[in-house]
């Protein structure tokens, strides 16, 4: 081995430890990253699709006879005359 060689193979066992702990830190940084992009996706088709679910449901809509309370109204007011 040349000298260059020696030299740099011995900066490199010096700062083996920090080299590994910052390739650790960025590993474990894209991890978490992804499991939130990921997270943010799924909630978001999530999303989506409840609300174009509930976009298509048909409308309730209720019909109501009010015949019965117009002749009660009617009564009312022709008894209080």
């Amino acid at each position: 081995m040349s000298q260059a060689k020696v030299e740099q193979y011995k900066k490199e066992k010096a700062n083996r430890k920090k080299t590994l702990a910052k390739e650790k830190r960025k590993h474990a940084i894209a991890v978490v990253c992804t499991w939130v992009v990921c997270l943010a996706i799924v909630g978001w088709a999530g999303f989506s699709g409840y609300n174009y679910y509930e976009s298509k449901k048909p409308a309730k809509t209720y019909h109501v006879s009010t015949t019965d309370l117009d002749s009660y109204l009617s009564t009312l007011t022709s008894d209080s005359e």
